[in-house]
């Protein structure tokens, strides 16, 4: 038996009740609907097919309600302020920080991810990438991981989070202060 057929036998891919429930908390995660998390929670209750195992699923629905709480913060324009004397974060206000590896190097270093008023810097190991916020072309969550695009290029550097709800802060928080780079 090859590795990929024990993984399909022993179940770790992951069911099409799943696979649905996940892709309706991406729409939720999307839409901003506030009545999404109370939808999403009773649908994890009455499914057996997600009964079994719904660690994933229930630190998604905290991520869920964090990433709303976030959004009305941001709507009114209200950033979080972390207090951090981290030389990365070079005496700029911080407004993110969260533990963070970097899967795609070689060494696969961990350290902390901040986001200040002025870019996006890694704190960790010797290296210390920085993407300024005007360099910045994009963000882009894909589940645990940020991808800081370069303005320019296709490249970036991508961030393990955590968590679900380290991910969907950062996203949220990253794109606004990117946003807020482009006005004049």
């Amino acid at each position: 038996m090859g590795l990929f057929d024990w993984f399909r036998k022993n179940g770790s891919a992951p069911s099409r009740a799943a696979r649905e429930w996940h892709a309706a908390w991406n729409a939720a995660l999307t839409s901003r609907d506030p009545e999404a998390p109370a939808r999403l929670e009773a649908w994890l209750q009455r499914d057996p097919a997600l009964a079994a195992d719904v660690e994933i699923e229930e630190e998604m629905l905290e991520a869920l309600r964090d990433a709303l709480a976030l959004e009305r913060d941001l709507a009114a324009s209200a950033l979080p302020a972390i207090e951090t004397s981290h030389r990365a974060a070079a005496g700029e206000r911080c407004h993110y920080s969260a533990p963070v590896s970097m899967p795609d190097d070689p060494a696969q270093p961990t350290g902390r991810l901040l986001l200040t008023s002025g870019r996006a810097a890694f704190a960790g190991a010797s290296r210390t990438p920085a993407i300024p916020w005007h360099a910045a072309r994009d963000v882009v969550r894909v589940e645990r991981d940020l991808i800081f695009v370069r303005a320019g290029t296709d490249e970036g550097c991508r961030f393990r989070c955590n968590s679900y709800s380290d991910a969907v802060r950062g996203a949220a928080i990253a794109r606004h202060l990117m946003n807020a780079a482009r006005k004049p």
